[in-house]
């Protein structure tokens, strides 16, 4: 008997026809004889919708209150799944995230977790009852209701899988696994069987969209088995693995992940003076302001511009900071662009293997696509480009590293 924690996002349980089926998979694992513990998002769209409620009467809503109102969501989720498996005369109990005490900080609408008590959902696994939380939300110290960002139901769920010593995380989706690139871009893109933590948070950091990085970061660190499972149909999906693979058939590049969700802030002129950067991204910082690709460079004027990039929906945000900080610096100016993309080829082949960004510079280059921003690490590298060209940039270096073949071999 095993104990699995079992995430189904929003298109899982997006109608009363899905949350049947999703019942249905629950209770074919309880006749297996494992014991399961079910984390749901809201029903697909919910959480636009309610959103778009909210602005409809306050531009700017508070974030607490906006937290109030988003938890709800999932609260219809994990009733209407009870219900179902109720009606499968399946013992089955809910919990908000309150009632579970997954307690986080008080950042609304990032909040991170701290600590889980576990007791409730032990006695209730011990008694044979599939236990239903909803994903996304938590509470903080002073009792307010908390949410965790956009995916955050699967940060849940890894964290339910670490406190229960669950023997694995399985999240199912709309896609049946972990693929080289989006499907949608490159119709030859393959699933892929397994991937390393190490692999898999590099293309949740560049813009994969299967797994949020922070439930990656936390399945890493915790070494909790996670695999990525479709909802709408049977298959062994991608094994997140702790351990390389030695197949000597290993490649070099395991994936393309990319995100349309960007843009880049530059500060020009700012005095070469030390403590100049920390004092740019500092405040960035200080505003809850992730920032991700960064470049520094200096002219022979001896002033310096910093260029780095943000999530889209932060950049109005994150320019209205660098105008105040450019101001007491002296630097000319603060510039703005939405119109870039963010591409990145991920694989621990690169780690014995020489010229792979020269092929993929080689490849831009062939496709006349300008590289804005070059950022690298052991086993990833990411360019910054102009938005209009990231589909074909993404089908060419897909085809170059062949990761259209279901066998790829480096050369």
């Amino acid at each position: 008997m095993s104990l699995l924690v079992q995430k189904f996002g929003g298109t899982s349980v997006g109608t009363v026809e899905r949350i049947e089926a999703i019942a249905e998979k629950i209770v074919a694992s309880r006749n297996r004889g494992d014991d399961v513990v079910a984390v749901v998002s809201a029903m697909s769209g919910e959480t636009n919708r309610l959103i778009a409620l909210a602005n409809g009467i306050q531009k700017t809503p508070s974030s607490r209150e906006m937290d109030v109102l988003v938890s709800t969501g999932e609260q219809v989720t994990i009733a209407l799944l009870c219900m179902a498996l109720h009606k499968r005369d399946c013992d089955a109990k809910s919990y908000v995230g309150s009632q579970v005490q997954i307690l986080t900080d008080n950042v609304h609408s990032k909040a991170r977790i701290q600590a889980i008590d576990s007791h409730r959902m032990e006695n209730d696994i011990s008694k044979g009852k599939v236990v239903v939380v909803a994903g996304f939300q938590g509470v903080d110290e002073q009792g307010n209701i908390t949410t965790l960002g956009r995916g955050g139901s699967d940060t849940t769920a890894v964290a339910l899988a670490v406190a229960l010593k669950a023997d694995e995380c399985q999240i199912y989706t709309d896609v049946d696994g972990v693929y080289t690139t989006d499907p949608r871009v490159v119709k030859n893109a393959q699933r892929l069987d397994h991937v390393t933590f190490e692999e898999m948070l590099e293309m949740a950091s560049q813009g994969s969209k299967v797994l949020q990085i922070r439930a990656v970061e936390f399945a890493g660190k915790y070494k909790v088995p996670l695999r990525v499972l479709s909802s709408f149909k049977e298959g062994p999906g991608t094994l997140i693995t702790f351990e390389e693979n030695d197949d000597m058939e290993k490649p070099i590049v395991s994936g393309i992940a990319f995100n349309r969700d960007e843009a880049k802030l530059t500060v020009r002129g700012i005095p070469d003076i030390p403590g100049s950067a920390a004092r740019i991204l500092g405040a960035v910082g200080r505003a809850n302001i992730e920032v991700d690709v960064i470049v520094q460079n200096v002219a022979q004027d001896k002033t310096a511009s910093l260029t780095f990039t943000v999530h889209r929906n932060e950049m109005k945000k994150a320019e209205s900071v660098l105008n105040k900080v450019a101001l007491e610096l002296g630097a000319i100016s603060v510039e703005a662009d939405a119109d870039i993309a963010k591409l990145a080829l991920v694989g621990v082949g690169m780690r014995s293997h020489a010229g792979v960004a020269a092929t993929m510079f080689d490849t831009l280059g062939k496709e006349n696509i300008n590289i804005q921003m070059i950022s690298t690490s052991e086993i990833k590298i990411t360019v910054v480009i102009a938005e209009g060209f990231l589909d074909s940039a993404v089908r060419s270096l897909h085809s170059v590293f062949e990761l259209d073949n279901d066998v790829k071999v480096p050369k």
